[in-house]
């Protein structure tokens, strides 16, 4: 293998991101997102509504509830936090 075989081999593969709303932001740096997908039926082809509820490391506390964030996958932080906050793509607008 040469140098440039190892650094292509030892990349890592993006992690992943999801979009959500943050459902309690009652903790210090931790918030609480709801991640809501659609999930097609194998055999009737209806759509049903799916929700992942992930606990987030918000380390500037600046997530409020009703707020949509973009986290990202991330080590893990505590036993239930893998999950770390991007950016507020749009707030709430309950404090203002």
């Amino acid at each position: 293998m040469t140098a440039a075989q190892t650094t292509t081999a030892t990349e890592r593969e993006p992690r992943r991101r999801e979009v959500g709303i943050v459902t309690s932001a009652a903790r210090n740096k931790t918030v609480a997102v709801r991640i809501d997908r659609l999930v097609k039926w194998p055999k009737y082809g209806k759509y049903l509504r799916r929700r992942t509820r992930v606990h987030v490391h918000d380390e500037k506390n600046d997530a409020k509830v009703g707020d949509l964030v973009e986290i990202m996958e991330c080590r893990p932080i505590s036993r239930t936090k893998s999950w770390r906050l991007v950016r507020i793509l749009r707030s709430s607008g309950e404090g203002a």
